[in-house]
């Protein structure tokens, strides 16, 4: 196909212009209808190029009424191919002529060549050309090989579906003999190569840095390759072109779409947040440096709204306390006082506005006295001594001037009256309802007594806080005091604790004396009753002869007298038992021991008994402290308190139930 199309060429001559029958005889100037180069006379073509001279029958004479030639139009896609060729692009529609309304006779003068559409200089733009029409492809030189483009008439080669972000081609069809070199060659008019991989079986994959790299790649689909002057098979080949799929390009595409749809959700979000109404400014946290510095702030006019939402936000998020209480209603006072700045305010504002009343009153008087004179000015202008002199112009811009000063100062002369109305209905309404004025008197002094009474209430409270605050200084500094006075209390108890014990011990001591005496009577008794024993047994010695029937009824009258003896004595011995306390010392500890054990109820390690001991006396050993308490079993008792490794042995005193037991 290319090498017909170079010999029609060839054969064609130059291109874009039609081969004219030169006739040496005709004296006329020769016409070119050409559309795609610049006419030339008949002298100068003769010295570029000969023509073959044809037979006279053959010769055809130009003149000025002869049809001007046009080239045909049935092949568009052929006109299109040679005006690409030429480095110019396809113009008008396809059958009709480039300007229709061209008359080619013009510039027909003797050495002057015809004008040409196409002459460069007119300055005719080409219409855009068709979506529809064909785009006419060239033909490609490059080092090692060449590009031939494929035929117009054929269908575009087809391509797969464009994968997003693809920056990737496959190239098939390569000749056998290509090498990596030369598909570089190629492609690298496309743009920056990454990367490239080529198989054995003549295809391989491109890779470029961008995407519309990518379509100009698709542009070479459909060329034919040719390696150098060759035509081997081995050194030709048909490019097929193709978007190809590859996880590199999906992965930076993902990529950049997540970075787009970031910096898309910053936008709405500024975006958001620039209609978004401001936030409050943050609120410190209660405290009594910043309690201080409230106080100081709602004192200040500038600084009172802030002040005064920090308080609103302090009270509601529940600080007030029986610590704070006074600290908060002394701000809350702070606030009450400001009501009265916020009055003697509005009042200064009336004043000022009732003075600038008075002042526009007082302005707006002299300007409608000025407007008076303005008007009496224009008409004495008006009578007739002064108006028979001005022109007519001047005469009418004076009625004009007139017209419009009287209707100022009508308007303002209005407004006037209408200030001065206002006010004679004020002083009629002062007239005319004196009790109202006494009315609103009364009532403003009942609010001056009310609010006397709330200030003074407001200071009697105030001064209950600072006693509060007296009364929490001396609970402070009395904290000291109160280790001194639970010492006190602990002495007090023990003494307590003593005091029973020796009760205790008196009463244990009154019943051993009267078991003493008791026992003294016994063996009184007992003593008595051995010596009738043995003045029996000597007169049973004398009296052996006496009936023995006799001696047993004696000696059992006095077996039981005998045995009750017995029994009083083994009676004495078990009721009156050795004493546990040995001495005062261990009387003492007793005491001690119980009111500790008193104080704990849940009963304590004889550890924690002696080291409390200790404190009083260093001497007190642990063992001579469990011995006594062992020997008091009415007075202490032992318990194991504790689970598993907890377990341990405590004391606990007993004493009230021990002594209802021994009663």
């Amino acid at each position: 196909m290319f090498l017909e199309y170079q010999r029609r060429r060839r054969a064609a001559g130059p291109a874009g212009l039609n081969q004219v029958p030169f006739d040496p005889g005709n004296k006329k100037s020769l016409q070119y209808n050409n559309r795609a180069g610049s006419a030339e006379n008949g002298a100068e073509a003769s010295h570029k190029r000969q023509r073959t001279a044809l037979p006279a029958d053959t010769v055809q004479n130009l003149n000025l009424e002869s049809p001007p030639m046009d080239l045909g139009m049935s092949d568009p896609a052929a006109w299109a191919t040679a005006m690409n060729n030429l480095g110019m692009a396809p113009m008008g529609i396809p059958g009709d002529p480039i300007l229709p309304d061209f008359d080619p006779t013009l510039g027909m003068m003797t050495g002057i060549p015809p004008i040409n559409p196409m002459m460069p200089g007119l300055g005719i733009v080409p219409p855009p050309i068709p979506p529809d029409m064909p785009v006419a492809k060239e033909i490609i030189h490059c080092k090692s090989c060449t590009l031939f483009p494929p035929n117009p008439n054929l269908p575009p080669p087809t391509t797969r579906e464009r994968p997003p972000g693809c920056k990737t081609v496959f190239v098939g069809g390569l000749p056998e003999n290509a090498t990596e070199e030369t598909i570089v060659e190629i492609f690298e008019q496309c743009g920056e190569i990454v990367a490239l991989r080529k198989s054995k079986k003549h295809f391989c994959h491109i890779r470029f840095t961008e995407e519309y790299m990518v379509d100009k790649a698709i542009y070479l689909s459909g060329y034919r390759i040719r390696l150098g002057s060759s035509t081997d098979k081995k050194d030709t080949g048909r490019l097929h072109v193709d978007f190809a799929q590859a996880r590199d390009d999906l992965y930076e595409w993902e990529c950049k779409q997540r970075m787009l749809a970031r910096e898309e959700r910053h936008r709405r979000r500024i975006a958001e947040e620039r209609f978004h109404p401001p936030s409050p400014p943050p609120v410190v946290h209660y405290s009594d440096h910043e309690c201080s510095v409230i106080a100081e702030k709602l004192k200040d006019d500038a600084k009172f709204s802030e002040a005064a939402q920090t308080l609103l936000t302090w009270i509601e998020r529940g600080e007030v306390n029986r610590r704070s209480a006074n600290n908060f209603y002394s701000m809350i006072q702070s606030v009450n006082s400001h009501i009265r700045r916020l009055m003697n305010e509005k009042a200064a504002h009336e004043k000022d506005m009732e003075e600038a009343k008075e002042k526009f009153k007082f302005a707006l008087s002299g300007i409608l006295a000025q407007f008076e004179q303005i008007v009496a000015v224009y008409h004495s202008a008006s009578k007739q001594k002064a108006w028979d002199h001005f022109t007519k112009a001047q005469r009418k811009n004076i009625s004009v001037w007139c017209k419009q000063a009287e209707e100022i100062r009508n308007i303002h002369n209005d407004e006037l009256m209408g200030i001065r109305r206002e006010e004679e209905m004020e002083m009629s309404d002062d007239d005319t309802e004196p009790s109202e004025t006494k009315e609103t008197e009364e009532s403003a002094l009942i609010s001056q007594t009310e609010a006397l009474k709330e200030e003074n209430d407001s200071l009697r409270c105030q001064l209950d806080a600072y006693r509060n605050e007296v009364e929490l200084l001396k609970q402070e500094q009395g904290k000291g005091r109160d280790e001194d006075l639970t010492k006190d209390q602990q002495l007090k108890l023990l003494q307590q604790a003593l005091q029973g014990m020796q009760q205790h011990l008196l009463k244990l001591q009154d019943e051993c004396e009267r078991r003493d005496a008791e026992l003294e009577k016994a063996k009184e008794e007992k003593l008595r009753l051995d010596t009738l024993i043995k003045s029996l047994k000597v007169k049973q010695e004398l009296a052996t002869g006496k009936d023995f029937s006799d001696h047993q009824d004696h000696v059992s009258k006095l077996s039981p007298i005998c045995s009750v003896s017995q029994e009083k004595e083994s009676m004495l011995e078990r009721g009156l038992p050795s004493s546990p306390i040995k001495s005062e010392r261990e009387a003492l500890l007793v005491g001690i021991i119980s009111a500790f054990l008193h104080v704990h109820p849940f009963g304590a390690s004889i550890e924690y008994i002696c080291s409390y001991l200790q404190r009083l006396e260093s001497k007190i050993c642990a063992s001579e402290v469990e011995a006594l308490m062992t020997r008091l079993q009415h007075t202490f008792k032992q318990e194991m308190s504790g689970v598993g490794a907890s377990l341990e042995k405590r004391w606990k005193f007993c004493g009230f139930e021990g002594l209802k037991m021994t009663m």
